[in-house]
């Protein structure tokens, strides 16, 4: 875990007796440590004395390499799935791993005052715990998932930084295999969870999409028996999902369910539209740009329903909502507006914000770089994509960069608009055909967006040229 997904706020102390309980541990040689436990932590660069430093292990490391490096530190304290031959307290369990789940789960359930809202979809989570957090911080201290801290290793982690103030959680729930979100919203515990949609992402992990509606579907299993299943109504997959919903209690969101919007109007850079509810109807401001935001943002109305939250106190959340960085955020920048969207891509996401850039000012130039995680169908999903790209009625060029830039290319011949892409296999060879595009329309108002996985860092060739205007 990197620096930025470390917690800055003082956590709730451990004792040696609550390590033990939790992880079904044993003290090696009796060496109990004594007096509190600051934290527990599995970046070895970032133990000191008061932490207990979890060892964990993975295909290509293994922590217990740098248990002697931590205790050089002033780390007295290891978690550990065997001895290591350093003078530390260790406890020892019998996987370093699950012994982080039991950890992040004993904090969970004894903070009974919790309200939980466990998340997963293809696309829209980050957004969607967003606007969520905006809603709920705003009434009461909100835990809320970091970055993607989102797997098995990253949900336990986030639950470790709960204390007795927090009233709710927003837990994003990512998946990578099958069984991966039964465990992490078994250790969630929430009242309300769901779907948000099913798309292509991580296509290659499950082999098809109803493999990835099988693995989302998990979610539903661990619902408290009085909380809320939360499900859209307009999704391929919908009757699929129902299908894996126990709960009495349930809430559709989208067009012909329980919670949607009509009188939409898209500007460029927000939305308004009505809301409306079982309850009642209200026009919302959205600072959002783009229609996929206006159902990310049904999803947290519903979610916050389901917890009893007030329509107004709603309303005022989602309009003071921030997205995450690399979100689709508007940046103007001399005569020129860049919107970053590098945090991440899927096939529907890129689509989406094509739709976006088609709104602005100017020359609209999409920037887009490969989607990971696409498995034997990457090919077949990029040379779609490119053929729908320069179809979209707006976008003035489309720049592909990476391993797939080809593929898209093809697509995008394959259409009458094909002069529109131009495709590079790294950001070095596409960066001056930008710089020639910003000299060729140098009296004209331009506006770039650059996407892509995050491997991918599109944010690198952005700044690059931001530089050179």
């Amino acid at each position: 875990m990197h620096t930025s997904t470390t917690s800055t706020v003082p956590l709730e102390p451990w004792t040696a007796e609550q390590l033990a309980a939790a992880t079904q541990g044993h003290w090696h040689n009796h060496q109990v440590p004594q007096g509190e436990i600051k934290r527990i932590l599995t970046d070895s660069r970032h133990a000191e004395a008061g932490d207990a430093f979890l060892a964990l292990k993975g295909e290509r490391f293994d922590a217990h390499d740098f248990v002697a490096q931590v205790a050089e530190k002033g780390c007295q304290i290891a978690i550990v799935s065997h001895p290591v031959e350093v003078d530390i307290c260790q406890l020892v369990v019998s996987d370093t791993r699950l012994a982080l789940g039991a950890l992040g789960a004993y904090r969970r359930q004894h903070n009974p005052q919790l309200k939980v809202i466990a998340l997963t979809g293809s696309s829209g989570k980050t957004t969607t715990k967003e606007m969520l957090g905006s809603i709920l911080s705003r009434l009461a201290p909100t835990l809320i998932t970091r970055g993607n801290l989102n797997n098995d290793l990253g949900v336990p982690m986030m639950l470790l930084e709960l204390r007795p103030e927090h009233q709710y959680a927003v837990m994003e729930l990512g998946a990578n295999h099958q069984g991966e979100i039964d465990y992490t919203s078994n250790l969630v515990q929430p009242h309300v969870a769901g779907i948000l949609n099913i798309g292509t992402a991580h296509l290659g992990e499950f082999g098809g999409r109803d493999g990835i509606c099988r693995a989302k579907s998990e979610i539903y299993a661990h619902i408290a028996k009085d909380g809320t299943a939360i499900f859209p109504s307009d999704d391929d997959f919908t009757a699929q999902i129902k299908t894996a919903i126990q709960n009495e209690k349930i809430l559709s969101f989208g067009q012909g369910g329980d919670i949607f919007a009509t009188d939409i109007e898209l500007q460029p850079q927000e939305t308004t539209f009505t809301l409306n509810t079982p309850q009642a109807t209200s026009r919302v401001q959205l600072p959002f740009a783009g229609e996929h935001n206006v159902q990310n943002a049904l999803a947290a109305v519903a979610f916050a329903l389901a917890l009893d939250i007030d329509l107004q106190d709603i309303v005022q959340g989602l309009e003071q909502a921030q997205g995450a960085k690399g979100r689709l955020n508007f940046i103007p920048h001399k005569n020129y507006l860049f919107i970053d969207d590098t945090y991440n891509a899927n096939p529907s996401s890129m689509r989406a914000a094509a739709e976006v850039l088609a709104k602005q000012e100017g020359i609209r130039v999409m920037v887009i770089g490969d989607i990971g995680e696409l498995g034997a169908a990457a090919a077949i999903e990029h040379y779609k994509l490119g053929r729908d790209l320069v179809s979209v009625k707006g976008l003035n060029f489309v720049v592909a960069v990476g391993e797939f830039a080809p593929a898209a290319q093809e697509g995008a011949r394959s259409t009458q608009y094909g002069k529109k892409m131009q495709a590079f296999l790294t950001q070095e060879q596409a960066l001056p055909l930008l710089i020639s595009l910003v000299e060729t329309h140098q009296t004209q108002s331009m506006s770039f967006l650059f996407k892509g996985s995050r491997y991918t860092h599109m944010e690198t060739l952005m700044a690059q040229l931001m530089e050179k205007l």
